[in-house]
């Protein structure tokens, strides 16, 4: 299973398989701001929550099922 997130708007999209393991990670250059960094740190953990959430339900839903 792979698990697709983003964040932003889609200004950061990850990518992740049910391990789980980061497979991808994806930042559109417009957003990158060398005098703001700690925003995209935000974006980047933001996105890979909702990653790792998205891996947790799917467990959830296979022991279940």
């Amino acid at each position: 299973m792979i698990f697709d997130a983003t964040s932003g708007g889609g200004a950061v999209a990850v990518k992740m398989n049910a391990r789980p393991a980061l497979m991808e990670i994806v930042i559109k250059p417009e957003v990158i701001d060398p005098d703001d960094v700690e925003m995209i740190q935000d974006l980047i953990m933001a996105a890979m929550n909702d990653a790792l959430e998205q891996v947790r339900n799917g467990q959830m839903q296979q022991l279940a099922g």
